[in-house]
């Protein structure tokens, strides 16, 4: 078990194990920010000028969609990361 890395025990390597999820999730927000984007005028392009709330529905899905996404798989990279995975098989109920 001396091979695992440090773990969110240890404040140092959960100072950096956070901050390597935020700076996925910032990556990520820019990505969505270019396919909201991207969306939103092809749907304009597609079917003519919209309203708002067709605006807002397409920014909610494909930003809500893609946000989540980010969101859960950062937490599986952290969990991967920072050895909780390897740590559940050494678990003794």
């Amino acid at each position: 078990m001396d091979d695992l890395p440090p773990g969110l025990d240890d404040p140092d390597y959960a100072a950096f194990a956070w901050g390597r999820y935020r700076a996925i999730l910032r990556w990520m927000a820019l990505a969505t920010c270019v396919v909201v984007a991207a969306g939103v005028v092809l749907l304009d392009y597609l079917y003519g000028p919209l309203s708002w709330i067709a605006i807002a529905a397409a920014v909610g899905g494909f930003g809500g969609t893609a946000m989540m996404t980010a969101a859960l798989m950062g937490l599986v990279f952290l969990s991967s990361g920072s050895g909780h995975d390897e740590r559940v098989k050494d678990f003794e109920a």
